[in-house]
C-alpha cells in the first residue's frame, strides 16, 4: 500500500508521442519509446505488479523481441566500424610533431601577420537563408536552385570578409541547420524525428538527433562547400567541423555501448572528412567541442576517466594530418581552470573561447597554467546585437597581451555569427580590425 511508480525524473527532456513519427524507419522505431509510451510502460509495471507477469505476457514479449532484435540487428552494429575502433594502434591519436614544429611548418605557408584575425564560423542566418531551406526540403526549391541560393549566401560572405581583411575567413555555414543536425544528417548511425522537440533552456527548444547505431561517414560533408569559398580568396580558408564530444551531447545517444566508443566512431568519421578537406586544400580546420565541459560526468571521481577518452577521441578527429595542417577547436564559456592539462592535451594548434564576458578573467588561467599552444580570445560579445567601442576592444586586447605572448595570440569574436544581423556583424568586425590594426602598428614599431 505504500508503494508507488513513478519514472525516475521528469519527462520535460523527453520527446512526447513515438506515434505521430510517421517518417521514422520502423525497424528503429520499434527500439524506442518517447514520453507517450514509457507512462504506458508504467502501466505494465503496475500491472504486472497487481495481477502478476502472465495479465502483460504479450506486451513483455513484444518489449524482449525488440531488445533481442537491438542486440543484433545489422542496422545497429557495423562490423567494419567496430573492428576500426578496435584495431586503432598505440599512439594512434598523436599528431606526427609536436606543436613547436607543427607551427612553423603552418606559418610557413600562412605567412600570418601578429595578432592574426579569424572568426569562429558561422555567419547570420538570414531569413532567405531559411526560406531558402525550408522551400528545399519541402521540394518546392529543386537541388539546383538550392546550390546556386548558398552559393550566392557563401560568396557574399567570402566578399565581406575580404573587405574587412580577415587574415583567415570561413565560408558562414550558409547552408547548415544546425552544427549537430547538419552532420548528423550525413552520417550513418543517426537518425531524426518530425516532432521530438525537447526544452533546451527557458523557452528554447531543440529536436536532438537520434544515436541509434554505430556511426560512420559514407562521404564527403563539407568539403563541397568550402572548396567553393576557397575559391574565392587567395586567404587560407577555415574548415568547420563539429568535434565528436559535442557531437554526442546533443544528441539522444545509444545506451548498449560506452560513450567512449561512440564519441571514437563520431572521431573516427570526422577523420575521414579531416583528411579529405586537407586534400581538397583546406589547410585550416576547425573542430569545434563546446560541450566538453558539460558532458563531464558529476561525480568528480569519474573526470579523469571521462577526459581521457574526450580528449582522445578529439585527437582522434585530426589523426593523420600534416603537420602543416593547422587544427583549431572551440569552447564556449566555461570554467576550465580545474580541468587546463586536459584541455592541454587536446592539442589542438589554436584554441578560442569566450572570454569578453568575464573581461579576460578566464584568459588569466591560460595564462598561469602557461597554455602551450595558441590562443584566441573573445575580444567582443556576440549574444548582443551592441557594437562595441574601440577603446573596450582595445582594453581587452591589452589585457590579453599581458597574459598570452603575442606571437601566441589570435583575435577573434566571443562565439559564432549565427544569430546576429549582417549590418551589426559587419560594424562589431570592424571595430575589431581597427583595433588589431592599430596594435600590429604599436609592434612594428618597437
Amino acid at each position: 500500500n505504500n508503494l508507488w511508480i513513478a519514472p525516475s525524473c521528469s519527462l520535460l527532456h523527453s520527446p512526447q508521442d513515438l506515434a505521430v513519427e510517421e517518417k521514422l524507419d520502423a525497424e528503429i522505431k520499434s527500439w524506442m519509446a518517447f514520453a507517450a509510451q514509457k507512462l504506458v510502460e508504467l502501466g505494465v509495471v503496475k500491472q504486472a505488479l497487481a495481477h502478476g507477469k502472465d495479465s502483460v505476457k504479450e506486451a513483455i514479449a513484444a518489449s524482449d523481441a525488440a531488445a533481442a532484435d537491438r542486440a543484433t540487428n545489422k542496422k545497429i552494429h557495423n562490423e567494419a566500424v567496430q573492428k576500426r575502433v578496435a584495431d586503432l594502434p598505440e599512439g594512434a591519436d598523436q599528431r606526427k610533431s609536436p606543436f613547436a614544429e607543427r607551427i612553423k611548418a603552418q606559418q610557413a605557408w600562412m605567412n600570418l601577420p601578429v595578432l592574426p584575425t579569424t572568426t569562429i564560423g558561422s555567419f547570420p542566418q538570414t531569413t532567405e537563408i531559411r526560406q531558402a531551406r525550408a522551400a528545399f526540403k519541402k521540394g518546392e526549391l529543386s537541388a539546383a536552385d538550392y546550390d546556386a541560393a548558398m552559393k550566392k549566401e557563401i560568396a557574399y560572405c567570402v566578399e565581406v570578409q575580404e573587405k574587412l581583411e580577415l587574415d583567415v575567413p570561413v565560408h558562414g555555414e550558409a547552408e547548415r541547420n544546425d552544427m549537430v543536425e547538419y552532420f548528423g544528417e550525413q552520417l550513418a548511425g543517426y537518425c531524426f524525428t518530425q516532432f521530438g522537440w525537447v526544452q533546451s533552456y527557458g523557452s528554447r527548444c531543440v529536436k536532438p538527433p537520434i544515436i541509434f547505431g554505430d556511426v560512420s561517414r559514407p562521404e564527403p560533408m563539407t568539403v563541397y562547400w568550402s572548396s567553393y569559398a576557397q575559391t574565392l580568396t587567395k586567404r587560407p580558408m577555415k574548415g568547420m567541423l563539429t568535434g565528436p564530444v559535442t557531437m554526442f551531447k546533443w544528441s539522444f545517444v545509444r545506451d548498449d555501448v560506452p560513450l567512449s566508443v561512440v564519441a571514437k566512431q563520431i572521431a573516427l568519421a570526422l577523420n575521414d572528412e579531416v583528411l579529405d578537406l586537407e586534400k581538397a586544400g583546406i589547410k585550416v580546420i576547425q573542430i569545434d567541442e563546446p560541450a566538453i565541459r558539460e558532458a563531464m560526468p558529476l561525480k568528480k571521481a569519474q573526470w579523469d576517466e571521462y577526459l581521457a577518452w574526450a580528449c582522445e577521441s578529439f585527437r582522434l578527429s585530426s589523426t593523420g594530418a600534416e603537420d602543416s595542417t593547422q587544427i583549431h577547436t572551440h569552447m564556449c564559456y566555461s570554467e576550465f581552470n580545474d580541468i587546463l592539462p586536459a584541455i592541454a592535451s587536446m592539442d589542438a594548434d589554436v584554441i578560442t573561447i569566450e572570454t569578453s564576458r568575464s573581461d579576460m578573467e578566464l584568459l588569466t588561467a591560460f595564462g598561469d597554467f602557461k597554455y602551450p599552444n595558441d590562443i584566441g580570445p573573445g575580444v567582443y560579445d556576440i549574444h548582443s546585437p551592441r557594437v562595441p567601442t574601440a577603446a573596450e576592444v582595445e582594453k581587452l586586447l591589452r589585457k590579453a597581451m599581458e597574459v598570452v605572448p603575442v606571437e601566441r595570440l589570435w583575435v577573434n569574436p566571443d562565439c559564432g555569427l549565427k544569430t546576429r544581423g549582417w549590418k551589426e556583424t559587419v560594424e562589431q568586425l570592424e571595430v575589431m580590425m581597427e583595433v588589431t590594426k592599430k596594435l600590429r602598428a604599436e609592434l612594428a614599431a618597437k
